[in-house]
């Protein structure tokens, strides 16, 4: 089941929070109105997930956000994709993923952050700026969006594992400057045969995010 959510704060920003159900697949009709499957059982853990640039219409409905949306649910665990508020030179955008973070902390025992393109920046630097998250995954982010939004310079700032995620053939993001940085960290880097916007390769590009994301979402008594 999806629902819809409005995050707290000065900024209008709302959120589409996905359901994962009992059984690893979407709750879908089978989730009651609050959003929780009908047996009780719930997820614990949920991906927060950034999109990518609004002013070049970037929205939570993204293809890739969507994708690893529904490989998050038939692992179990459920999905916030959210929609920043009015374009703010990515400043306001970044506050958006922290407050988007904090919605997800308060309600869940663990929480991680993924992001696509732009939104992998926001998702890597809000890492950086103390997001209480147990991992996050970045597909083709931007380096840098200026001077003090610099993923590469904030790199050593982010203090939980780490993996991106990115395409040989991206002519649109340098994201393989994020990668080279990940790799001096020893984090987790993933290439994939593939252009910035995965054409194609959505589902194989969400299996990779999702396969590195859940293992830092289950429990301790589950891994």
């Amino acid at each position: 089941m999806s629902e819809t959510v409005l995050i707290p704060g000065g900024r209008d920003v709302r959120a589409t929070l996905d359901v994962a159900g009992s059984d690893g697949e979407n709750a879908g009709d089978d989730a009651g109105s609050d959003g929780e499957p009908v047996d009780g059982i719930a997820s614990e853990a949920v991906v927060v997930a950034c999109p990518p640039h609004p002013q070049h219409g970037g929205h939570r409905g993204d293809g890739r956000l969507v994708a690893v949306s529904d490989a998050l649910g038939r692992r179990g665990v459920d999905c916030l994709r959210f929609d920043y508020g009015a374009w703010d030179e990515g400043h306001g955008e970044l506050a958006d993923a922290h407050r988007a973070v904090e919605w997800a902390a308060d309600r869940y025992e663990r929480v991680a952050l993924f992001g696509f393109s732009f939104g992998g920046t926001m998702a890597l630097l809000a890492a950086a700026g103390g997001a209480d998250v147990r991992a996050v995954s970045a597909l083709a982010p931007a380096h840098r969006l200026a001077e003090d939004l610099d993923v590469v310079a904030a790199f050593p700032d982010v203090p939980v594992p780490v993996q991106v995620v990115y395409g040989t053939r991206d002519d649109v993001a340098a994201a393989h400057l994020v990668a080279e940085r990940a790799r001096e960290f020893e984090q987790a880097v993933v290439e994939l045969e593939a252009d910035h916007f995965f054409v194609g390769q959505e589902e194989k590009a969400a299996t990779a995010v999702v396969d590195f994301l859940v293992p830092w979402l289950q429990s301790p008594a589950s891994r």
